[in-house]
């Protein structure tokens, strides 16, 4: 798979994307991640790429000319046009849902905008969606950009140790992940549960489906309503519930 994040600061891209994970898969060749800068393509003798807003207004707009020529001469050098997705907090809000379509791309691009927006007609022009990462604004499109190429990239095979790295975290399944321990047994006399001391695979994996839903139910519990629930999670679930209900009667009871 291949992600081209078009930017006006490439070095703040690559400087995220060359460490960690990211960084090592792309090394091996199991991604390939490159950042164009959008100011290269400028026709201004000056590079701007930015100008006053028509209707006036504080701040300034990034221009047409620099992000089309930036993005044909991406779809001219690899020979064919990317699925190209505009950062904005317009866009629908990035799930691990859309991560997991996305990474099926052969070729997607990442449009960083700037300032107070781009330009709205090169994005009718050439964007083929817009995605969001959260109900905010920021300075600029590439910190959003790195989330989703670093959400994107580690759905790809080899890129992580293996696949239940990441089908057993939170979302993939609608559901938030258990809770994970490591050594010491004991700290602070906080003690890892004794199942996970056990050896014993399918207890393991009961415990943890259930602190699963546990966990949804307590912190994200409209998630459970897109969940895939047998009928032993739905048992678990009942009784979560009828138990919180009865600790909240004895407690007004008191």
């Amino acid at each position: 798979m291949r992600i081209d994040i078009l930017t006006l600061f490439p070095q703040m891209c690559e400087n995220v994307l060359k460490e960690s994970i990211i960084g090592r898969a792309r090394e091996r060749g199991l991604i390939e991640i490159s950042c164009r800068d959008i100011r290269e393509y400028t026709a201004d003798k000056h590079r701007r790429v930015d100008d006053t807003p028509y209707g006036g207004g504080m701040g300034m707009v990034m221009q047409t000319q620099p992000i089309y020529d930036c993005f044909k001469s991406l779809c001219e050098d690899s020979g064919r046009r990317p699925h190209l997705i505009y950062m904005s907090p317009q866009g629908k809000t990035l799930t691990q849902k859309r991560a997991i379509e996305l990474s099926r791309f052969e070729h997607i691009a990442l449009l960083c905008g700037h300032y107070e927006g781009v330009d709205e007609r090169v994005l009718e022009e050439i964007v083929d969606e817009e995605i969001s990462v959260g109900d905010y604004v920021l300075t600029g499109g590439e910190l959003p950009a790195l989330v989703l190429a670093d959400c994107v990239a580690r759905m790809i095979p080899g890129v992580l140790s293996g696949e239940e790295a990441f089908t057993n975290e939170s979302h993939f399944s609608s559901l938030l992940e258990y809770p994970q321990y490591t050594r010491p047994v004991e700290w602070r006399g906080r003690e890892v549960p004794e199942v996970l001391l056990s050896g014993h695979h399918a207890n393991i994996e009961k415990w943890r489906r259930e602190q699963s839903l546990k966990r949804t139910l307590e912190k994200r519990p409209e998630m459970l309503e897109k969940a895939d629930l047998t009928r032993e999670d739905r048992k678990y679930l009942d009784r979560l519930i009828k138990e919180k209900e009865e600790e909240k009667k004895r407690k007004e009871e008191q």
